[in-house]
């Protein structure tokens, strides 16, 4: 009896929604059916996005029903779908407990991209960042991340269409290792939606242990590291975590970074005005990734309630590129998207539910 089946024999329902393939096939051969009745299920839930056991017709009628009376399936549910001018849409997602995610899709990126959360709030505590102000509330488990990615291509109708992931929604994911690794696997099953990992970004603000686990996993989404500064001093005002896993770790962890021939490692580099935007800041930042295979996307602040810094003028932008340009670095600047819905980067918060205290966030954050 495997320890699925035990917790069903305990009385608590399991969720379908947790479960790999390979969960799915021997939780099957427990309840009494053949293992790729395990798959068939997963199939279901995942690719034609049907959580009603009775409703899987290619199913034994005795494990319909044996599915049914023992196992739940937690979807989070939209709560909210906000429509920006450009076509982005924001959604406001509750989970089974209360506390709830923004998640967003992104249309013509030139592809089709889903910002996925990781976590409920974020402990990092980056200063230009809306969800940084929430702190962390809790984790994402596995179910719930890969939950966003099903619910929001059955709202967009793109459950048979290709899209990009970017895990750049609320939360850290390498603070949230082994949940969003799980999650990646069934997104990434060739029973579900089959997401290659080419056509997933992970970004993180350089957590380094995690950086090294990422380095050795068989499915490796495209990494982006969130640099923001050019000195120590700066960053650690700007990315606190900078003081525990300082530039050079990071981008030593970086170097250590295996590549494909063609990839590269996305640097992606918020400007706030008259803060870290100067031209001394982009020779630095040359300087930093020389011998790196990188490209940096800058990102001009999104001004919200509560940031306490300034978007710089389109001249001090460009001035900023031109400088990494001319040195040849790779370098682009991203458009703002759904800014009229406050869905542009760094401007995701919602009510998660009870705040951590200070002294909680501080050990999860050194941990």
């Amino acid at each position: 009896m495997s320890q699925k089946t035990r917790q069903i024999d305990r009385g608590v329902a399991l969720d379908l929604a947790e479960l790999t393939p390979g969960e799915m096939e021997t939780l099957a051969a427990d309840l009494g059916a053949e293992r790729f009745h395990g798959r068939q299920v997963f199939r279901w839930l995942h690719r034609r996005g049907i959580a009603d056991p009775g409703q899987m017709t290619d199913l034994p009628r005795t494990l319909r029903a044996r599915l049914a009376a023992t196992v739940t399936v937690r979807t989070p549910q939209i709560v909210s779908d906000l429509r920006a001018a450009d076509g982005t849409r924001k959604f406001l997602l509750g989970l089974a407990d209360g506390a709830r995610i923004e998640s967003v899709f992104i249309p013509d990126t030139p592809a089709l991209t889903f910002c996925i959360s990781t976590q409920v709030g974020c402990a990092m505590a980056c200063s230009f960042c809306l969800t940084g102000r929430m702190g962390l509330v809790r984790n994402l488990t596995a179910g719930e991340i890969a939950g966003q990615v099903r619910v929001l291509a059955g709202a967009t109708g793109l459950l048979e269409r290709p899209f990009n992931i970017v895990l750049m929604g609320m939360g850290e994911p390498l603070h949230n290792y082994d949940e969003t690794m799980k999650a990646l696997a069934i997104i990434h099953a060739d029973d579900g939606l089959a997401v290659s990992p080419r056509r997933i970004t992970l970004s993180t603000v350089g957590i380094v242990p995690g950086l090294d686990r990422l380095a050795t996993e068989p499915l490796m989404p495209n990494l982006a590291v969130s640099l923001h500064a050019t000195t120590d001093e700066q960053r650690s005002r700007l990315v606190p975590p900078n003081r525990k896993y300082p530039l050079a770790d990071v981008l030593d962890a970086c170097r250590r970074f295996p590549l494909k021939r063609r990839s590269r490692i996305t640097f992606e580099y918020v400007l706030l005005d008259q803060v870290n935007d100067t031209p001394d800041d982009a020779r630095r930042l040359v300087r930093l990734l020389n011998g790196l295979k990188a490209k940096v996307n800058l990102i001009p602040l999104n001004p919200a309630p509560g940031i306490p810094y300034d978007r710089p003028s389109d001249a001090r932008v460009n001035r900023f590129a031109q400088i990494l340009a001319e040195r040849h670095v790779h370098v682009s600047v991203r458009k703002s998207r759904g800014l009229d819905i406050r869905a542009a980067c760094g401007q995701l918060i919602v009510d998660g539910g009870p705040r951590r205290s200070s002294g909680q966030q501080a050990a999860v954050l050194m941990r």
